[in-house]
């Protein structure tokens, strides 16, 4: 259960997954596939967005493939590619559905899911697509001379709408369109000023597929999905999924004339410049090219994916994406450290990524993208062999081998020895 399971997962991971997808989550790793098939079916039914709606049938096809009701998990499978489900690669390796193999209808349904492109290997046919932005701003006007029916007005003319990329956007960061409309209330002024801003990215386009022809001359094996720029509600800037790279174009649109007192420390703190949404791009790229990783649940793991796709990031466009951590670091380099190590190899990811809730005026969040980075960099700058040293990062499978061999080190004024 490899996919739908692993947005899923990512939902659990975000805490915002339903009674029903935790209690079939629970029940598939007792191997209780029966009432998991059961549960996954009901999440499924009444998901909000497609993309937790595929999800949950294509897991409880696999619940209903592993206790022999091939008949059903086919009816299944059926039903999650019509809500968008177009993994083929991914399906055709799953064991779960080992039983459908001898299916008549299994390899037609493979080879027609295995024709679909997702992306290309050739960074100058990537496509960069707006789609979603063209029609938030339709959906906005409508919403503006309506607001007793903005829900509605924002699902039928933006998320119905929607590309793919919208639909995980919406499923992995808003969570439900009542929220969505929440979000904007709260930051009226803000989303009244982007307009123009967000309408910037065509002019930006060169700048990115130049990113992404660099990171093909570093690494060949590159694969250069879809990128869409999608409207949220200022919850991420940057994400994936199988559909391709999906961009909060509303938190990267930051210029001077866009008012700020709407937004909380930490939004204000991550609220991007425009000139810098291709080095967002280009670290979500590399994270869509981290596929070969073996990961772990420690802190050190976590740091080293993130940081690799600021240090990459960096090298294919000229910045990180997070060179805000880079400047508060200064000076405080081995203290950082020193307070990493005591965690470097627990479960404790919570305290250094992703931990908006523990920005202060006096210290950012996000401070495992900077020790990552410093690690990936030391490796990089140790290795002779550069492609050979990117090739690493991104097939990396055993994350303490990896920094040991990496040689990073902090001098007694706290500067990293890279």
């Amino acid at each position: 259960m490899r996919i739908g399971f692993f947005l899923i997962l990512l939902s659990i991971v975000l805490g915002e997954v339903s009674l029903a997808q935790s209690k079939a989550d629970s029940l598939y790793q007792m191997k209780n596939y029966s009432a998991a098939g059961y549960y996954y079916l009901q999440s499924a039914q009444h998901a909000e967005f497609k993309t937790l709606r595929s999800g949950g049938y294509y897991n409880a096809a696999c619940c209903y493939a592993l206790t022999g009701k091939t008949d059903s998990a086919m009816l299944l499978l059926r039903l999650a590619i019509a809500a968008g489900y177009k993994n083929g690669i991914q399906m055709k390796g799953d064991n779960d559905l080992s039983s459908l193999h001898s299916l008549p209808e299994w390899s037609q349904m493979v080879t027609r899911l295995e024709k679909i492109s997702l992306g290309t290997h050739n960074p100058q046919k990537a496509r960069l697509i707006t789609k979603d932005v063209v029609n938030f701003w339709k959906a906005y006007d409508l919403a503006q001379s309506d607001t007793a029916h903005r829900a509605d007005i924002y699902r039928q003319y933006y998320l119905d709408k929607g590309t793919d990329g919208l639909q995980d956007y919406f499923a992995l960061k808003v969570k439900s369109i009542k929220r969505f409309v929440a979000a904007h209330d709260k930051k009226r002024e803000l989303y009244a000023a982007i307009r123009n801003n967000t309408a910037m990215v065509e002019s930006l386009k060169p700048v990115m597929v130049n990113s992404f022809v660099k990171l093909y001359e570093y690494y060949p094996a590159a694969y250069f999905p879809d990128v869409y720029f999608v409207i949220g509600s200022f919850t991420s800037g940057g994400t994936a999924s199988d559909n391709g790279l999906l961009i909060g174009l509303d938190q990267a649109v930051r210029s001077a004339n866009i008012p700020l007192g709407e937004l909380t420390l930490w939004e204000r703190n991550n609220f991007e410049e425009l000139n810098k949404l291709p080095n967002t791009v280009a670290h979500e790229l590399i994270h869509f090219n981290q596929n070969g990783m073996k990961r772990d649940t420690t802190l050190l793991c976590a740091a080293l994916v993130e940081g690799m796709a600021d240090f990459i990031g960096e090298l294919i466009s000229g910045h990180t994406a997070n060179e805000r951590l880079h400047t508060w670091a200064k000076g405080r380099e081995k203290k950082i450290w020193e307070d990493f190590e005591k965690e470097m190899f627990l479960n404790k990811a919570d305290n250094w990524i992703a931990n908006a809730g523990q920005e202060t005026a006096d210290k950012p969040a996000d401070l495992g993208y900077w020790v990552g980075y410093q690690i990936c960099k030391a490796y990089y700058n140790k290795s002779p062999d550069k492609k050979a040293a990117i090739r690493d990062m991104l097939n990396m499978q055993d994350s303490k081998e990896f920094y040991e061999k990496s040689g990073v080190s902090f001098n007694d004024t706290g500067n990293p020895n890279l």
